[in-house]
């Protein structure tokens, strides 16, 4: 079977189709941060915010670098590859996180 076109590793995660509307699919990765984002700015009330932008990048990706790290079985010349990152910047991050 071609790799293309086994879909079983891919259990969590559902590609968005294209829409014409704002509303994203249903269960995909984007429409589940927007709720999560909706649900903490009603959460805020008056408080203010700094870094949200990396609030929110940490949040996706630690576990991102977690899944992909058990998937490649800690290896970092693969895991790099998977996630498009050169190999130093893999290790930069996994090292800010406590991952490695």
């Amino acid at each position: 079977m071609n790799k293309l076109e086994d879909t079983s590793a891919i259990t969590n995660f559902q590609i968005a189709e294209p829409q014409d509307s704002l509303t994203p699919t249903e269960g995909t990765l984007r429409s589940e941060v927007e709720k999560a984002l909706r649900r903490y700015f009603l959460h805020l009330e008056d408080e203010p915010v700094t870094d949200l932008y990396q609030m929110v990048i940490s949040e996706v990706e630690v576990p991102l670098l977690q899944a992909v790290m058990q998937h490649t079985g800690n290896n970092q010349s693969k895991a790099s590859i998977m996630l498009g990152l050169n190999r130093g910047t893999l290790r930069t991050k996994l090292k800010q996180y406590g991952l490695r």
